[in-house]
């Protein structure tokens, strides 16, 4: 499929101040902004669920397991190397950064419940068992993080999806992660 990677020159109007976002966020346009700008509305909804999944109660750790989860699910070759670039400056652990990747386990339990939390919620379209969430609320989480989860999955549904429509190239500082 066809779609065209915006410059500030050939994105939409509205597209303008979010294209802008993008170049103070990341000091460049990456290629899943480029490809949204064709969409405004869809590019400021994805800029803004992202901002809010960042403003949740989740740590470093607890984000990058919520988005590589989805993202590996969602088998997202655009999404995968970024988010593990993303996971880096974030300074997440190595260890954890790979073992999202690679489906092995994580290090703690905690982590591990919130990765197939986000999993289960993923693949049976928000239902869960009531043996997960009791295994969810045991580990320390609560109803708040079951609903910020579904945040996060509404901002990856939107890259992933746009992603596999526009076979987004990767950047070229996301690629040593492919």
């Amino acid at each position: 499929m066809s779609f065209t990677l915006h410059t500030k020159e050939t994105a939409p109007e509205k597209s303008q101040p979010l294209l802008d976002n993008a170049l103070e966020a990341f000091g460049m346009i990456p290629n899943l902004i480029a490809v949204m700008a064709e969409a405004p509305a869809t590019l400021e909804a994805y800029q803004t669920l992202h901002s809010l999944f960042q403003q949740t109660s989740f740590d470093a750790e607890e984000l990058t397991v919520v988005w590589q989860t989805i993202n590996v699910e969602h088998e997202c070759h655009y999404c995968v190397p970024a988010h593990t670039a993303i996971a880096h400056m974030m300074k997440v652990d190595a260890g954890i950064i790979d073992a999202l990747r690679n489906k092995t386990d994580l290090p703690t339990e905690k982590l591990q419940v919130l990765r197939r939390t986000t999993l289960a919620l993923v693949k049976n379209r928000g239902r869960l068992a009531p043996s997960d969430v009791q295994a969810f609320k045991a580990v320390g989480y609560e109803n708040k993080q079951l609903l910020e989860i579904v945040l996060g999955i509404s901002q990856k549904v939107i890259s992933n999806y746009t992603n596999h429509l526009a076979e987004t190239p990767v950047d070229e500082p996301f690629k040593q992660f492919v």
